[in-house]
């Protein structure tokens, strides 16, 4: 089959990657913005020979959850932001969940996994509440394009909140040669934060009046405040949350607090149980489980984060903060654990912190994933130290993306 010819396909699934999957002769066909259950004609733009990824040319019978984007950057070549603005909202979380189902069976051997149906997001648009931008040589802002590679200037962004689409409208960066990225963010209330980063790491000059906060990072993460305010601050269930230019806290509040009610819940804490919080960032779970818990011990590795978390969690006297990686300071605590939560970046655990971790033995733990396919490998892992995959609760954190958060409970 040469590039030019054209296959006849039905698709069947949905992949991780945003991808949609179908057979041609057997073989995997994997296309992007299509949806299983659809007939196309599709031509063959990458061969790896067992499989290949096409491109579709015709739509022969369209699914009927097939809507129009409403994004003009949507589409092949074009940003890699979004992956369904094709697919009506309401299926969007059906597929994830059938993503989640996948992985946790192919790549983690799981024959018959428990998964929960997709927790939907009250909004399917402009629930972000930070993101960043990469600047083209002409100081446009830019989101990456669908190969990963090239730069795609942006006119207009319909998943961030309104505030920071009215930021976005009134910026200009074409005086500062060397930006490189800027991370716009908005908190439960007040100014919004602009976050910059040069290719030379030296802070610009700047002029502004709009009213914004302005903060300048450094190559290695390490933040620099400019202008206004160092952090922004969000409110989750009554409590308020600072946040430092550089850390990282989930965009969709809403659905955080979701999030934290799902870890609760599967904790089920009585209040005499030492509980760990590992990669615990800013320490959301950390303040609502300490107020259930005999003793929270949590742990994370970026400074400004744990000096975020040392002031958002003042008022309880319960938790032991500990600044250095989880792999590095698990094996150094002496104390016995009931259960642990771990919210790991998008990468996962480290073998070794999954190592230690298994060691301690805590009899429950709740595993907050940012990507299917590395909890799946993970939970291989647990498995095989003697841990049950009872069940495993998605939440929809990024409608449009292909993206897929998850809560998963084992236990020993």
């Amino acid at each position: 089959m040469t590039r030019d010819d054209t296959i006849e396909i039905r698709l069947e699934s949905m992949v991780h990657g945003g991808n949609a999957l179908g057979r041609s002769q057997g073989r995997p066909i994997f296309v992007p913005y299509a949806i299983p259950g659809e007939r196309i004609r599709a031509r063959i733009a990458d061969d790896r020979g067992r499989y290949a990824f096409a491109q579709g040319v015709t739509l022969l019978e369209p699914s009927p959850v097939r809507v129009r984007p409403i994004c003009p950057h949507f589409g092949p070549g074009r940003c890699g932001g979004c992956a369904f603005q094709h697919i009506a909202y309401e299926a969007q979380p059906g597929f994830k969940r059938d993503v989640v189902i996948d992985q946790l069976q192919r790549v983690g051997g799981f024959r018959n996994p428990v998964v929960l149906s997709t927790i939907p997001s009250p909004d399917a648009w402009a629930y972000r509440s930070n993101t960043t931008f990469l600047v083209d040589a002409e100081g446009r802002l830019c989101y990456l394009g669908t190969d990963g590679r090239t730069l795609v200037p942006i006119e207009e962004c319909h998943i961030i909140r309104p505030e920071l689409v009215a930021l976005f409208e009134e910026l200009a960066f074409e005086d500062i040669p060397q930006l490189e990225r800027v991370r716009l963010q908005t908190g439960s209330a007040g100014a919004p934060m602009i976050i910059l980063s040069t290719k030379d790491d030296e802070a610009p000059e700047l002029e502004v009046d709009l009213p914004v906060s302005i903060n300048f990072l450094l190559s290695d993460n390490e933040p620099a405040n400019l202008i206004g305010a160092s952090h922004v601050e969000y409110t989750l269930r009554g409590r308020q949350f600072r946040v430092t230019a550089g850390a990282f806290f989930h965009p969709n509040i809403p659905q955080t607090e979701r999030l934290v009610d799902l870890v609760l819940e599967r904790l089920s804490l009585s209040g005499g149980e030492t509980v760990l919080d590992l990669y615990a960032g800013v320490g959301t779970f950390t303040a609502f489980i300490a107020e259930r818990a005999a003793l929270v011990t949590a742990i994370e590795s970026y400074p400004p984060a744990v000096t975020d978390a040392d002031e958002n969690l003042a008022d309880l006297d319960n938790i032991d903060l500990i600044e250095g990686s989880v792999e590095a300071a698990l094996p150094a605590l002496e104390e016995t654990y009931d259960a642990a939560v771990v919210d790991p970046p998008p990468t996962g655990m480290d073998g070794r912190a999954l190592d230690a971790l298994a060691a301690l033995g805590p009899r429950t733990l709740v595993y907050v994933s940012a990507d299917p396919a590395t909890l799946a490998r993970d939970a291989k892992r647990l498995a095989q130290k003697g841990y049950r995959l009872t069940e495993t609760q998605p939440v929809d954190m990024a409608p449009q993306t292909f993206q897929i958060q998850c809560v998963a409970h084992f236990t020993r």
